[in-house]
């Protein structure tokens, strides 16, 4: 339904932060799940009940006008309130939870996840619950701007104040070389040095991790490839175009390549990361301790149990927090 024009409406602030952000009418139509006509109509009708053009929408990409900037300010203080107010009136009772939006980080999709979320429905019986898969960086974009309420993701060093955090999983990073690549009792390392390096993208949280660590140890190692997908990385691997560092999360998501790759521990200084589950702060009560205590012995038999199998020399270095 259209709400009639003169009346300032909850949805219509939520869909004028959601295309500020976005700074695009479809991709804000696409994160709210809505038409893009009715996003123009909701962002319309605000405008006509405030009496200030907000949007310059001739511009691209779309851009606030000086209206619009003051007005945002104040619409994100609006959908605060209006989210902590929910959040309060759900965290005595979470059958009142209508709808709850969670974000995974993309190494989780194929294993843990469908058991996560069997494990909320039962619990959750009358919350729709809304599933996002992507990378971390992403993941926390959306947990500070409220599109999501829950994420797990790779812990980021910027964590906010305003977050809870639950540790959930510590695994070191890896080495993938191509098959015979580093003979027995050779020089990890001096073997590798012939080979270039298959770098994971630093666009990515994960990425920028791994050439960080690689700068502090002063290491500069040739690279001719920089990709954001574990099967086109060890695919390539594989096929001995080089060699990779990435996680066992990321060797064991990889497929079939796996069974080709082989994986050695890091031959420089050890490097490691966390996946934590974090949500805002005091707002869904004890939910995200809670989900985080249903994920841990998941993660230790989805994840932990069939990594150390394969690689042995994992240890204690792959271990549930």
């Amino acid at each position: 339904m259209v709400d009639a024009p003169g009346k300032v409406t909850l949805w219509g602030i939520e869909v004028f932060a959601a295309t500020a952000e976005e700074r695009s009418i479809s991709a804000a139509a696409r994160r709210l799940g809505a038409a893009a006509s009715s996003v123009s109509q909701q962002l319309t009708n605000l405008e006509a009940a405030l009496g200030a053009t907000l949007l310059d929408r001739s511009a691209r990409p779309l851009a606030l006008t000086p209206a619009g900037d003051l007005f945002l300010a104040r619409a994100q203080s609006i959908l605060n309130e209006a989210a902590e107010a929910r959040a309060e009136l759900a965290m005595n009772d979470l059958s009142r939870l209508s709808r709850f939006n969670l974000g995974m980080i993309e190494d989780f999709e194929a294993d843990v996840t469908p058991g996560l979320l069997a494990d909320m429905g039962d619990t959750l019986t009358g919350t729709r619950i809304l599933l996002e898969t992507g990378a971390s960086h992403r993941l926390y974009d959306l947990l500070e701007t409220r599109v999501l309420d829950m994420i797990v993701a790779a812990d980021d060093a910027a964590t906010q104040p305003w977050m809870e955090v639950h540790p959930l999983l510590e695994e070191p990073f890896l080495a993938a070389v191509p098959p015979g690549a580093v003979p027995e009792g050779a020089d990890p390392l001096a073997a590798l040095k012939a080979l270039p390096l298959i770098r994971y993208t630093t666009r990515h949280l994960m990425g920028r991790q791994i050439a960080a660590h690689l700068a502090r140890q002063g290491f500069r190692l040739a690279h001719r490839y920089e990709l954001d997908s574990y099967h086109a990385i060890l695919a390539m691997v594989a096929a001995g175009a080089g060699w990779t560092i990435l996680t066992p999360l990321g060797f064991m998501r990889a497929g079939r390549f796996r069974d080709v790759a082989e994986a050695i521990p890091l031959p420089l200084p050890p490097l490691s990361r966390t996946i934590a589950l974090a949500a805002r702060q005091g707002q869904l009560g004890d939910l995200p301790a809670e989900v985080a205590a249903r994920l841990r012995p998941l993660l230790a038999d989805l994840i932990v149990a069939p990594a150390r199998a394969r690689m042995p020399w994992l240890g204690d270095s792959l271990r549930v927090l």
